[in-house]
């Protein structure tokens, strides 16, 4: 309960300081493809979809997949920029605010990454809502590895505390935080 009223604050914060931030990216994510906004439908709390929102770094018509098995050429420039910089993810503090996410957690994954989500059902992960970063973002471990990922979100969640919630999320402010790898 702590740790939401916690996910509601720093959302809350975040949507209101970094709204001029959210309205540069969106204006110029409109400029640069015509869409700055990606929508996309993840396993969240309880194995229930919920839609996920980000700024879009991939051109539009890109396939919907992990993004380990994505095509780096799909990548635009700016999204290159976002990715670097983890400001894509800023939107998802939406997902935060309204109950679906949480700032720390595992990453909520596709439904069509079945041995993740069969990995992470055997470990109870699908019982927390799922995160913006957590353990394995800051130690460089991604969806391409899905029992070695569930493995890490299972050992998060059972040391989970609120000196370790403000550690992923310090972590990941300092650069030690990592998104999905992309194909080469």
């Amino acid at each position: 309960m702590m740790l939401r009223l916690f996910d509601l604050g720093f959302s809350l914060i975040g949507l209101v300081l970094g709204s001029p931030v959210l309205l540069v990216i969106y204006v110029v994510g409109l400029f640069d493809m015509g869409s700055p906004l990606f929508c996309q439908a993840r396993v969240g709390r309880d194995r229930k979809p919920f839609t996920l929102v980000k700024f879009r770094t991939m051109r539009v018509g890109t396939d919907s997949v992990a993004s380990h098995l994505a095509d780096a050429n799909a990548i635009t420039t700016i999204g290159r920029f976002l990715r670097r910089t983890k400001l894509d993810e800023l939107p998802q503090l939406w997902n935060v605010f309204t109950g679906k996410m949480s700032i720390v957690g595992p990453r909520p994954c596709l439904f069509n990454q079945h041995e993740l989500i069969k990995e992470r059902e055997i470990r109870g992960v699908f019982k927390v809502r799922p995160g913006i970063t957590g353990l394995a973002q800051i130690n460089k471990i991604d969806m391409s590895t899905p029992q070695l990922l569930a493995e890490v979100d299972e050992k998060m969640l059972s040391e989970l505390t609120l000196k370790s919630y403000f550690r992923y999320i310090l972590s990941t402010l300092l650069g030690k935080g990592f998104g999905d790898r992309v194909r080469r």
